[in-house]
């Protein structure tokens, strides 16, 4: 049914583009929903002391998961090719390879999540105010481990060949479960962040557990059987080669950002709450972008496995500049909304103005933290995805805390942390803009 439906190898470049997006999009605005549902409920139930540990946490999750998550994007580009050029029987080695990568990750990941939060946190700078909530709140979400790093395994499957469209309807109901529970337990039996935890980890491990039954059941070519999951080792090693570079850039990227997040930390808890409440707006915000991307990875990745480099190039040039337009509109439109869509988080007035003063400097320069994302994944789904971990490791790491280590340590400022973003998106963009036009990525090879 998928197979027939979501090759990107043949039709109109922008058709399928968009089309394969659309779905990912609203999958991601679902998903997005878990952590917003949680802060809104919370702010608002348990007031700014509750909503910053919520906050200060999100960090730190992503610079956990997000080695895995760009692993399990490697993996994709790997099926996305084999699924582009007709080679079913490596596609479905890769395929029972990643989710047993998946399942030993899961594990790992729950160790690492439920012994060393307490430490973790403690390096963040996180005030004693909110340390017992954070620690509460880590240790529950990673706890369930399992669901999110097998959902993002399965969901990068379904995606590789073309299968937007069952994610989406799994997440809409696994994010209704997740805001019921949040309701019920925060608001009906007036638990406190552990009920925030605790609803995300149920609606997650739903939203897997339906993924799971998709892949089984399915009649097509990349139907799983849990008799063959195993590590194939030729296959390891082309999933690890694809997405081991954008595993370690997420981890790169989310290490800057705990070390931003520190540095807010430092401010106390109402400039926590309010950066936290803007990096929801920004979150939601940026999915449409986040969604061309990723169809963008698996557009290149199918199209260049199956030998149209003519067409893999043309649609690169569209997502590109889709993305960068799109970013932009969205920019304005949350530079000119911020005092309500803070609002919306939290009333307090002090909480508002500092979400306002984080919106107001970053949000026009989304053009360039687009630009710098839809490149990167035109590499990745070349597979070349080492060159925007490099590229990822200097500006968005090296400098960014550079920068902030000089400058918070001679001005005191706050508003250091907000200028932060746009120079570092400025320096990726121009080193991304050379590249994309200099390198010869059509003709990369697995």
């Amino acid at each position: 049914m998928q197979e027939r439906s979501a090759p990107m190898t043949e039709g109109s470049i922008g058709k399928r583009i968009v089309l394969f997006a659309l779905p990912i999009f609203l999958g991601n605005l679902f998903q997005q929903m878990y952590n917003t549902a949680d802060s809104l409920i919370v702010g608002n139930f348990l007031g700014s002391n509750a909503l910053a540990a919520v906050s200060s946490s999100g960090s730190l999750i992503f610079m956990l998961i997000g080695f895995l998550s760009g692993v399990s994007i490697g993996a994709g580009v790997v099926i996305a090719r084999y699924f582009g050029a007709g080679d079913h029987e490596d596609m479905g080695l890769a395929i029972h390879t990643t989710v047993a990568f998946g399942l030993a990750a899961s594990v790992v990941m729950t160790l690492i999540g439920v012994l060393l939060s307490p430490q973790i946190l403690r390096l963040m700078s996180t005030p004693e105010a909110v340390m017992a909530n954070s620690v509460i709140y880590l240790r529950i979400y990673f706890a369930g481990s399992l669901g999110f790093v097998m959902y993002n395994i399965f969901v990068g499957i379904l995606q590789a060949v073309g299968d937007s469209r069952h994610p989406l309807y799994y997440l809409i109901v696994s994010s209704l479960i997740n805001i019921v529970l949040d309701i019920a337990f925060i608001g009906g039996l007036g638990m406190g962040v552990e009920g925030a935890a605790i609803a995300t980890v149920i609606s997650q491990l739903v939203s897997a557990l339906l993924c799971l039954i998709q892949l089984l059941r399915t009649r097509e070519c990349y139907r799983l059987r849990l008799s063959r999951v195993r590590f194939t080792p030729r296959l390891l090693r082309q999933i690890v080669r694809m997405g081991l570079p954008s595993g370690l850039q997420n981890s790169i990227i989310a290490f800057a950002n705990v070390v931003v997040q520190s540095n807010i930390n430092t401010f106390g808890e109402l400039a926590m709450a309010g950066v936290g409440a803007y990096s929801k707006i920004e979150g939601f915000g940026f999915l449409p972008i986040t969604s061309f991307t990723m169809a963008l990875t698996t557009f290149i990745g199918q199209n260049l496995g199956a030998g149209k480099l003519d067409r893999a190039r043309d649609g690169s040039r569209f997502g590109i500049r889709v993305t960068v337009v799109l970013a932009e509109l969205i920019g304005v439109l949350v530079f000119v909304f911020a005092p309500q869509l803070i609002a919306a988080f939290d009333s307090n007035p002090e909480v508002i103005a500092i979400g306002v003063a984080k919106a107001r400097t970053s949000t026009l320069f989304f053009f360039l933290l687009a630009y710098s994302h839809s490149v990167s994944a035109v590499l990745r789904g070349a597979g070349r995805a080492i060159v925007p971990m490099a590229v990822m490791l200097v500006f968005w790491c090296v400098v960014r805390v550079s920068f902030l280590s000089i400058t918070v340590a001679i001005t005191h400022s706050i508003l250091m942390l907000y200028w932060v973003y746009p120079l570092t998106w400025s320096l990726s963009s121009v080193t991304f803009f050379f590249y994309y036009k200099k390198a010869d990525w059509l003709h990369s090879r697995l």
